[in-house]
């Protein structure tokens, strides 16, 4: 039977897992949940499940989407749909994969929740798990807003076959009243530190808890997340209130993790995993004797290789830390926008040289006279091919403290914006920011998000919620063939035309039909 969810998922199913490690277990058989939830290990299982789809979705295509189509980073590819944007309802590309993993991942956290909330574990324990599914539904939902707008949402436990069907050909919600029913369950599930009842779960640091699992700060993060996109988006409320809920999620993490000067800079290099500034992140592993979870990001971010494959030669400079087996894909550059103005290599920036590469060791490159490659923040030291097992940052404690900024610009809060957009200058080595009005403030937290996240998944969701991506990438992109191929309609992904068409018509492209796509 075709439908929506009809590729992804056999209705009234939990997924049985095996293995020592949760982020290495895959599903292997479906089994009716009569017969599951059983027991905390099952339970536990089920949340997993929810795990499953994350090294799919994040991967060099999402990295292209989100940092590659912006104003600071381009990929000189013609042949690259993903990175010229030469995508349609009929041409997805990347957006079925992130469709299918999403809902199929929300699906499984559904199942979870549903299944677990009648289980015979105690109240304490089915109040950890539901919460720890709820922050991965949250997450797979923050994503789908982020890169479709308004989605198809639901939070139920799919029965039957009728219940598919119906599911099936739900239309668009919007994203706003996604975020704002999110943002409730997690305000429900996660508690409030400062009330004096012990969390579901424990509010602590991401590096506190087992390896790789999203917990209480990473919900806290979604919270805020979600409540600055609706302070931009939602038209019907007063964007104050939004912001004050970001805030309230914000000041929790910084109870938790402190001054941002404790954490040191090498935080920033993918290739140190599971950092204490850490709020969330993809984990990647390889073993030549073993089994291998890798990606391929780090390939695309590399200096050009010159001569055989057996050299370690790049650009005309030799980097022994890159080994002689390392394949080098399409090399992702730098704007001139952001090499130039807005982290240029003669600054007093700390963060450019991790950023960006001129040189190696003070040799420099012999194609960076005018323009940088990717730094060392992206290279994947001895890779195997184009095995990049890296991790790679979602959420770090930075990305909150520059939040709270925004939040501080919005409410005009002089000292609090001031607080702490120099926290994240100071740890840069940069000087503190004076104060003289507040668009400028606004323009100086856009520019800081760029130099501190710089290819860390981000950039594209910021522009698009300032409402600012289309002209920025139209300005700044040294990319012609993108700046010919981009339409305004690309802000968002297109639904899959499959899926429109399992819905009945109840889903839409509405925005790409305007351009004839």
């Amino acid at each position: 039977m075709k439908n929506i969810f009809g590729i992804l998922f056999t209705a009234s199913a939990a997924i049985a897992l095996v293995s020592c490690s949760f982020l290495e277990e895959r599903p292997d058989s479906f089994v009716s949940r009569d017969g599951y939830f059983k027991n905390e290990v099952q339970c536990r299982q089920a949340v997993n499940s929810a795990y499953a789809q994350l090294r799919t979705v994040f991967n060099g295509a999402n990295w292209i989407f989100t940092e590659g189509t912006t104003d600071i980073i381009y990929v000189p590819s013609s042949s690259d749909v993903n990175a010229i944007m030469d995508i349609s309802p009929a041409h997805c590309n990347y957006a079925t994969t992130l469709w299918n993993s999403a809902y199929k991942s929300i699906m499984y956290a559904n199942e979870a929740i549903q299944g677990i909330s009648t289980s015979p574990l105690t109240d304490e324990q089915k109040a950890s798990l539901i919460a720890e599914a709820k922050v991965l539904r949250a997450f797979w939902y923050y994503n789908l807003t982020c890169q479709f707008g308004d989605v198809p949402f639901y939070t139920e436990y799919v029965k039957d076959e009728d219940v598919m069907n119906r599911i099936a050909r739900m239309g668009r919600m919007s994203a706003v009243k996604t975020r704002e029913a999110l943002i409730n369950d997690l305000l429900e599930s996660l508690g409030d530190v400062e009330s004096g009842e012990a969390p579901a779960l424990p509010a602590v640091k991401a590096v506190e808890i087992e390896t790789g699992r999203g917990g209480w700060a990473m919900g806290q993060m979604l919270i805020a997340k979600m409540a600055m996109w609706n302070a931009a988006k939602d038209d019907a409320a007063n964007a104050v209130s939004w912001y004050i809920v970001a805030q309230n999620a914000l000041r929790q993490l910084e109870k938790v993790y402190g001054e941002l000067g404790q954490y040191p800079l090498s935080d920033l290099y993918f290739r140190n995993k599971n950092t204490p500034e850490v709020i969330f992140e993809i984990q990647h592993t390889y073993n030549t004797a073993g089994l291998s979870y890798t990606s391929n990001l780090a390939t695309n971010c590399m200096p050009k290789k010159d001569g055989a494959n057996e050299s370690d030669v790049f650009d005309g400079v030799q980097i022994p830390e890159m080994g002689t087996d390392t394949k080098v894909g399409t090399c992702s550059r730098p704007t001139l926008y952001f090499c130039q103005a807005l982290q240029p290599n003669t600054g007093l920036d700390q963060r450019a040289k991790i950023n960006m590469a001129w040189d190696y060791n003070g040799t420099a490159f012999k194609s960076t006279a005018t323009k940088p490659w990717m730094g060392p923040k992206f290279w994947c030291p001895y890779m195997h091919q184009d095995l990049d097992h890296n991790n790679y940052p979602i959420f770090r404690y930075a990305d909150a403290v520059l939040m709270m900024a925004e939040c501080c610009c919005a409410l005009q809060d002089e000292a609090g914006f001031l607080k702490y957009i120099n926290m994240v200058k100071s740890r840069a080595g940069l000087p503190a920011y004076t104060f003289s009005k507040w668009e400028k403030a606004l323009n100086e937290v856009q520019d800081e998000r760029a130099r501190e996240l710089f290819g860390e998944f981000q950039r594209k969701f910021d522009l698009v919620r300032w409402g600012i991506w289309y002209e920025r990438v139209m300005e700044y992109t040294d990319w012609e063939t993108l700046r010919v191929t981009l339409k305004p309609c690309h802000e968002y992904l297109p639904i899959p035309e499959k899926q429109v068409i399992y819905s009945g018509g109840a889903l839409d492209n509405k925005e790409y039909n305007k351009y004839g796509l």
